[in-house]
């Protein structure tokens, strides 16, 4: 069985705890812009004394950040859908689909947010 499998299975029969998982996601946003606006000062000293070793673990902190919120909320939302069918990790179809079509990669991540959204109703 996936991981995406199993991620599914419990998050259905434990929603209770998908729905901490998707608060914990809220939580870490909010508490992310929350210290970047409260530390930004200290933050921008320190980052100056040391521009190149700095820079590494902010970006690494981001993207840690982002992979965090991202991964909580696959978790709280993986209870959702009703086909076991469906494909875990799909995802838009992109720019390169809509190639020379004004407002193609738009149109076409708007259909995918339709779509999302018509599942998880």
């Amino acid at each position: 069985m996936t991981v995406c499998k199993e991620i599914k299975n419990f998050s259905r029969a434990h929603e209770h705890i998908a729905d901490l998982f998707s608060m914990l996601a809220l939580v870490l946003l909010f508490v992310t812009v929350w210290a970047v606006l409260e530390y930004h000062q200290a933050l921008l000293e320190w980052w100056r004394h040391n521009m190149a070793l700095n820079t590494v673990f902010l970006v690494a902190a981001l993207v840690l950040d982002v992979f965090l919120i991202l991964g909580f909320l696959a978790v709280g939302s993986a209870r959702f859908g009703d086909d076991d069918d469906e494909k875990c990790f799909g995802t838009f179809r992109g720019r390169r689909s809509t190639l020379g079509k004004p407002f193609g990669a738009f149109r076409a991540w708007l259909h995918h947010m339709e779509n999302v959204g018509k599942k998880h109703r």
